[in-house]
């Protein structure tokens, strides 16, 4: 239970391997987080009556080995947020006790566990305690609005945190990091269920698309939907050549833009999960799987890519005896469009949690990626949008 003076369910060696996400079989529209969230506000609570957390030092890159006077401040702020032991935390030489309290560090905030004290990690741990406290009280508003029945199956997209959970009689079955919408271009909080798996789906490209980038880009380059595989059709469903399109107007809103299918270039991969909702998104596979190894995954246009889509289909499918395992592999090898539908629809909920506890004792930070927190624009996310992790100087 999350309380007391740390926020980490506390090994204090100089060792232990972290993930992106800290793992709980608690998803996280549950009773146990909701009630681990509450424990977490009061952590804060406590930080701030004491007066909150001073500024840290002006950032240098700090790292395992690096011997500067910031190091202590940084072992203290790190012993106040319970990731480093007191008895481990003095002096000026950024050790392996640092280098791990780093890491967990990181890990719940969603940052790759690198051990490196560069712009991204040193804005979250110049964070005031007031803006966290604020966080984890309007969090905890929205996680008691799920706290009733959501289903015995379901699927929560946590767009802040960039991530997927199936959850199956109240435990989480399988974790997906994600990329959601970018901030220009939002995904929705919603309610919606799962209805069918189209494979080796085509991606007709939405109007906001042909507006916003398709001819833009044809501008640059006149082969762009040639290369991409993408056919254009009139109101009478005839096919047309790029070549036939005034690209200097707007005259390509008119017509029709289809990707032929393809996992290995088609926008949408080898699958498309179609959900039922008034906003024209859904969640599907992606070519371009370097996104889920950045930090920052607001990429899209409002949907949602799924990282390891297969294991995702086979946790969707698995109640209907005609998709076995087998048969997802076959359909999605075959290049063909097939259409598969689970036993009954599947609750799937979009929501935006920015902060919470789990019930082993660690409390979970994001960025404010989409500015609905109250606190002001998100320091990390302005850090991240630089591309790594640099200091700041």
């Amino acid at each position: 239970m999350v309380g007391g003076q740390a926020e980490w369910a506390q090994s204090y060696d100089s060792g232990g391997q972290q993930t992106r996400t800290i793992l709980t079989p608690h998803p996280i529209l549950s009773p146990a987080t909701t009630a681990a969230t509450e424990g977490a506000v009061r952590v804060y609570q406590d930080i701030v009556a004491k007066g909150g957390l001073p500024p840290l030092p002006s950032a240098v890159r700090l790292k395992l080995g690096t011997r500067h006077p910031n190091v202590q401040a940084l072992r203290q702020r790190l012993i106040e947020l319970g990731d480093l032991s007191p008895n481990v935390g003095t002096g000026a030489v950024f050790d392996s006790y640092v280098d791990a309290a780093v890491k967990r560090y990181q890990a719940r905030h969603g940052l790759t566990p690198t051990g490196v004290v560069g712009a991204q990690t040193f804005a979250a741990l110049n964070t005031p305690a007031e803006i966290r406290l604020k966080q984890l009280e309007v969090n905890l508003q929205r996680l008691r609005s799920y706290n009733g029945n959501l289903g015995s199956r379901f699927v929560i997209t946590n767009i802040p945190a960039a991530y997927v959970e199936t959850v199956e009689n109240g435990q989480v079955a399988t974790r997906h990091v994600a990329g959601v919408g970018k901030i220009d271009r939002q995904s929705p909080i919603m309610n919606a269920r799962i209805l069918n798996v189209n494979f080796n789906p085509f991606w007709t490209v939405p109007a906001s698309i042909i507006r916003k980038d398709l001819i833009p880009l044809m501008r640059k380059n006149p082969n762009y939907l040639t290369e991409q595989k993408i056919r254009i059709y009139n109101r009478q469903g005839q096919e047309i050549q790029p070549a036939a399109v005034n690209w200097n107007s707007d005259e390509a809103t008119n017509y029709m833009f289809r990707q032929d299918p393809g996992g290995e270039f088609n926008s949408l991969g080898f699958v498309r999960i179609n959900i039922a909702n008034p906003h024209g998104v859904y969640m599907h596979d992606t070519p371009a799987k370097g996104i889920f190894g950045d930090d920052y995954r607001f990429v899209s246009s409002g949907c949602v890519r799924v990282q390891n889509v297969r294991d995702y289909i086979y946790w969707i499918l698995q109640d209907n005896p005609q998709w076995t395992r087998e048969a997802i592999d076959a359909a999605m090898r075959s290049g063909q469009r097939i259409d598969a539908t689970p036993r009954e629809p599947i609750p799937v909920y979009w929501v935006y949690i920015t902060a919470w506890g789990t019930p082993e004792g660690v409390i979970q930070f994001r960025d404010d990626i989409y500015g609905k927190d109250g606190v002001g624009p998100g320091a990390v996310t302005e850090a991240l949008r630089e591309g790594d992790d640099r200091p700041v100087e």
